[in-house]
Parts: structure tokens; C-alpha cells; sequence
């Protein structure tokens, strides 16, 4: 479903990706992991076409830029770290508007249209919010309506750029487990950036390490997560602990001399 080759984004002269090459097979759940800078969120923006890159990206087999912009936001939802969340909105409005790439021009929301954004509503646990502004919602009430307006668009190819950095952790497993039930039912296909090394490995069918805007680890999370591999790319001292058949990374204090 997401395929790049060599994909390069510059910003102010400098190389933020360098060189980037993956594969996302449909229903496969990706995870981009790396310490802050490693340009995680510039290659989410990339392949959504939101930057210049250099390289080539197709998705679902077809050179991104030959996808008109309508067909690309039918294809291609994105759940952005910083969403832009009109405060005067109300919360239906705000997810109805995941329907806008399936309407013609001048169409109005129909009947299918209002139930698709109903149900991305109920999952996120949020339907009787409906009436609310977003001025008045929390920080996790407003990230659990992002991820609805992305769910209610009924794209193939969702990004997620820390869609549980808001999140306690209740909400945090419910949106990762329903996101992980979508792509069981439909095939839905996930890249997501996440800091959390645990959360990545507990859901991630793969992981992709960037440092310096370089791709320099990819495999399972068994292959990827190690403590020397951690120590070398986020300077950080770590356990990782077996979980069933998954893995969780712990912060292990350093002792004082």
C-alpha cells in the first residue's frame, strides 16, 4: 500500500529525511520510531504530500503524485500531532468533516455521510460530544475526535503522527485496540509515529528506527528494540522485558556515583 524509494525532504537547507526506502504492505501496522528530530513527522507529512520531497512514493501502486487531491484524501486519512481544531466548532461538525473527500462539489452531507461520522464517534467513546465545541474539550477528549474525523473518512491508509500522546492510559489501549480491530475487519494500513517504545511494540507489526533522518533499523520489534541500539540512537538506559509474546521497554534508573 505505501512504497518510497529514496525519499529526501530539505527543509532550511537540511536534509530532515535522507534517502528513505520502506515498504507497507496492506493490514500491515508499521511503527516509526527515533529520538526527537529523527523525522518521523516529516515523513508522515511527506507521504501525504504535504511537503516537497524528492524520490518516488506510490501508494496503493500508483505514483502519489499522479493522485489527484480528491483521490488522495480518499485513499489517505491523517491524524496529525498538532491538528488544526477550531475551538467555535462543534464536535460533529468537526468529525462530519472527514466525509468532505466523498462529496462531490457543492454536495451537502448525506444520510451514509452522518452515519459513517456517528460511528467513528461511538468508537472513540465520544458520540455524546456531538454537541460540544471543541474549546471546550480537553486535550484527550480533542485527540480522541481527531482520530474520529480520521476513522469517520473511511480511508485504506491512515497516518498517525503520536495519536496517544494526550492520552491517559485507558484511552490510549481503546484507540490503539480499535485501530488494530479496523485493520482485522477491513484491511486498514497503519504508519504511525510513536514515541512510546512499549505501546509501538505491543501493537507494531514492524518497526522502523530513524536517526538523523536515516532508516537505521527495520524489522520486528524483537529485531529492532534492543538496549544497545536504544542507548546508541535516544542516549537512554533501558530494559527490555519480555510480555507474553510481545516486548515492554523500561527506563532503568542510572545509580548516582
Amino acid at each position: 500500500m505505501i512504497e518510497l524509494a529514496g525519499v529526501t525532504v530539505e527543509l532550511g537547507g537540511r536534509a530532515v529525511v535522507d534517502g528513505v526506502d520502506l515498504t507497507v504492505s496492506e493490514g500491515e501496522w508499521v511503527a516509526l520510531i527515533g529520538p526527537n528530530g529523527a523525522g518521523k513527522t516529516t515523513l508522515l507529512r511527506a507521504i501525504a504530500r504535504l511537503v516537497h520531497f524528492r524520490g518516488a512514493i506510490w501508494l496503493d501502486g500508483r505514483p502519489s503524485e499522479e493522485l489527484p487531491r480528491a483521490r488522495l484524501a480518499r485513499l489517505v486519512a491523517v491524524v496529525p500531532q498538532e491538528p488544526s481544531t477550531p475551538p467555535w466548532m462543534t464536535v460533529a461538525e468537526y468529525v462530519l468533516l472527514g466525509r468532505t473527500p466523498h462529496l462531490g462539489p457543492l454536495a451537502k452531507e448525506g444520510a451514509r455521510d452522518r452515519e459513517a461520522a456517528a460511528r467513528a464517534l461511538a468508537r472513540l467513546d465520544v458520540l455524546d460530544y456531538g454537541a460540544r465545541t471543541l474549546g471546550t474539550l480537553s486535550g484527550g477528549e480533542k485527540q480522541r475526535v481527531v482520530v474520529a474525523r480520521a476513522l469517520a473518512q473511511e480511508a485504506r491508509i491512515v497516518l498517525l503522527d503520536e495519536p496517544t500522546a494526550a492520552l491517559d492510559i485507558g484511552h490510549q489501549q481503546q484507540a490503539l485496540e480499535l485501530l488494530d480491530s479496523l485493520r482485522a475487519e477491513s484491511g486498514l494500513t497503519l504508519l504511525a509515529a510513536m514515541h512510546d517504545l512499549t505501546l509501538a511494540a505491543q501493537y507494531a507489526d514492524r518497526m522502523v528506527l530513524l536517526d538523523g533522518g536515516k532508516v537505521v533499523a527495520e524489522g520486528t520489534p524483537v529485531d529492532v528494540l534492543s538496549e544497545k541500539a536504544i542507548a546508541r540512537h535516544y542516549g537512554a538506559t533501558i530494559d527490555v522485558v519480555p510480555v507474553g509474546d510481545r516486548l515492554a521497554v523500561v527506563p532503568r534508573r542510572r545509580r548516582q556515583a
